[in-house]
């Protein structure tokens, strides 16, 4: 094995690692309002303007018969609205609503709690934290790149920091 795929390799077992021990460091979803796909689905909404059926599926990689059952019942339970397209296009775009904001703040509010135990355990300093974000975001926004998405965010990745600090 070369020095490269033992690099992938290790990157891969880690990123799985991170994965799982983010999702369980929400706990039991005691206490949250929302259904995983709704949480994701409302803090894409959050972030940008409103998106068709289309734009989600493309967004989330996944078949719009998909994202119409998972939207579908967002409406049912009013955390979205349909609206008509502001450009005057066909299609009708979602946008999160009032409700489904606030479900969205309250369950992220837990998910915040259990990514600070995360970072507790670590006992990174702020300066590590942020370069460790800084690093995660330019590896999300190059895969986004790939595979052709662009999607909002509050910032962008900066330069990296001194990771010894």
């Amino acid at each position: 094995m070369d020095e490269e795929e033992r690099r992938l390799i290790e990157l891969e077992r880690e990123l799985t690692l991170l994965s799982r021990h983010f999702v369980a460091s929400r706990g039991p979803r005691a206490g949250q309002a929302l259904e995983r796909s709704a949480y994701v689905l409302l803090t894409r909404l959050e972030a940008g303007e409103p998106l068709t059926l289309k734009e989600l599926a493309h967004t989330f990689q996944v078949d719009v018969s998909t994202i119409n059952r998972q939207v579908s019942a967002m409406l049912r339970k009013n955390l979205v609205e349909r609206i008509p397209d502001p450009d005057g296009g066909m299609a009708r775009k979602y946008r999160p609503t009032a409700l489904g904001l606030e479900r969205l703040r309250a369950d992220r509010e837990i998910s915040l709690e259990g990514a600070a135990r995360l970072i507790e355990a670590t006992e990174w300093t702020g300066k590590t934290t942020e370069h460790f974000l800084t690093l995660l975001s330019q590896l999300n926004q190059s895969i986004e790149r790939l595979e052709g998405l662009a999607l909002a965010r509050s910032r962008q990745a900066s330069a990296p920091s001194d990771p010894t600090s």
